[in-house]
């Protein structure tokens, strides 16, 4: 069986190479300069990365002249879909005013104004340039406000690329223990001494949670989680274990972080709205820079003070030389002004659809798999197992995701390399098709190959 498959990646990976000769010697010219060709990890795959050259709505072109309909969208973040002439408007006229400043400018307080007023748990709120530097600052006024030093984390949840969420973000199945804690480092180097401080929870596991968080009570300054799981294809938490992690964060004195740099599109209000659940602090990222450098966190207003250098609670100094610059926020102010409920509702109704009819391909197939998501986000996974933690979606079958992932490459579908993707508001039914037609297309082509 696997021979067979490994000849057919094969088979699309030489389609794709005689299809991308531009990007293939322009990835050439990179790799002299940068590790990898790239700056930025999820931008590599194999055998090397096509080149981008222009998008507009659902459709981005690459420097040979090939067409992709995005699923990818830049990580989730182009909600309005590229190039939207709503952000391009306000840069164009920001532009001509300046791009950056030492003053803040009116730009901050509205885009501030459009999350707090949509956002429950976000009384007030600060600007990063990135969702890693947004989950950080997170931390770190948990941290100041209780004046507590151990954090909690889930196996398997990815908040950015700083030290102390960089444990258990994706060990490999031969390293895992019976237990989730002690973690795994994540890179070499790291020091040992995290693995004291950062508490690793199971996913979904009430009771091995419960215990966890019990015995390190006295310690534990903050709880960070997404409550839909962006690395295991978009995978909802159940919302008696959400609950649960509500309940008994409040009941300890710990602080609850959403971290919805990802799921903050399922509404207005983010997921947290969805699921009626209102944490302490909140990171965002992605879409609330109109497709610009962002990130944001906020949260109670009196966790909120140790930042504010004119208050007597004054605790943590928060710098940044681009943060809150006025064309990010022209730019997620215009993109928070044009997402009416009616587009989350619209956006999230065709996700449904989408994840029942990817459904029924693989069951009249009878290919095992699962389809994940939720709202506009969804993930295809190749899996006889439920998914409900980290371990049980490593059992995805790798070898069939990337003959999915490079077939639908190579028929002109973008998606993450996982096969997981996110719907934005030029998404039509149309592309739908397409890509549903492609999916079953595929299987077919590997149930044949099984």
């Amino acid at each position: 069986m696997n021979q067979k498959l490994n000849q057919l990646l094969d088979k699309q990976k030489n389609q794709y190479i005689s299809k991308t000769k531009k990007s293939y010697e322009m990835q050439k010219i990179s790799e002299k300069y940068m590790p990898g060709g790239s700056t930025r990890t999820t931008q590599w795959m194999e055998p090397y990365p096509f080149y981008a050259d222009n998008a507009h709505g659902s459709i981005m072109t690459d420097i040979d002249g090939n067409n992709y309909l995005d699923f990818m969208i830049n990580a989730t973040s182009l909600i309005l879909g590229h190039s939207s002439e709503e952000v391009k408007n306000v840069l164009n006229t920001q532009i001509q005013k300046g791009t950056a400043y030492s003053a803040p400018t009116d730009g901050q307080a509205k885009l501030a104004k459009l999350i707090t007023d949509r956002t429950r748990s976000m009384e007030t709120l600060r600007f990063t340039n990135s969702g890693t530097e947004a989950t950080m600052m997170a931390i770190m006024a948990a941290r100041a406000y209780t004046q507590k030093h151990k954090i909690a984390k889930f196996e398997g949840g990815y908040h950015g690329t700083h030290d102390h969420v960089s444990i258990s973000v994706s060990p490999k199945a031969e390293d895992l223990k019976e237990s989730t804690h002690p973690g795994i480092l994540q890179y070499p180097g790291q020091p040992k001494s995290l693995l004291n401080d950062v508490i690793v929870l199971p996913f979904n596991d009430i009771e091995k949670s419960k215990e966890l968080i019990n015995a390190h009570r006295e310690d534990l300054a903050c709880l960070i989680m997404e409550p839909v799981i962006s690395g295991l294809g978009y995978l909802p938490l159940k919302q008696n274990f959400l609950q649960f992690t509500r309940d008994i964060t409040n009941e300890l004195d710990i602080v609850l972080i959403y971290d919805e740099i990802q799921s903050y599109r399922l509404a207005p209000g983010g997921a947290q709205e969805i699921f009626g659940i209102t944490p302490d602090l909140t990171s965002l990222g992605k879409i609330i820079g109109g497709g610009l450098p962002v990130g944001a966190f906020g949260g109670k207003e009196e966790i909120m003070e140790t930042l504010n250098p004119s208050s007597n609670n004054y605790k943590l100094s928060h710098a940044g030389t681009f943060n809150g610059n006025p064309l990010t926020m022209e730019a997620g102010a215009a993109v928070m002004s044009t997402l009416t409920k009616d587009k989350y509702t619209n956006m999230n109704s065709m996700g449904d659809s989408l994840r029942i009819k990817l459904n029924s391909i693989f069951d009249e197939l009878e290919i095992d798999s699962q389809i994940t998501g939720i709202g506009s986000l969804f993930g295809i996974n190749f899996n006889s197992n439920k998914i409900k933690d980290y371990r049980s979606f490593i059992n995805n079958n790798n070898l069939l995701t990337k003959v999915l992932f490079m077939g639908l490459l190579n028929n002109g579908v973008l998606m993450q390399t996982k096969n997981a993707g996110a719907l934005n508001i030029k998404t039509t039914e149309n592309d739908l098709n397409k890509l549903v037609g492609l999916v079953r297309d595929i299987s077919t082509e590997i149930k044949s190959n099984l």
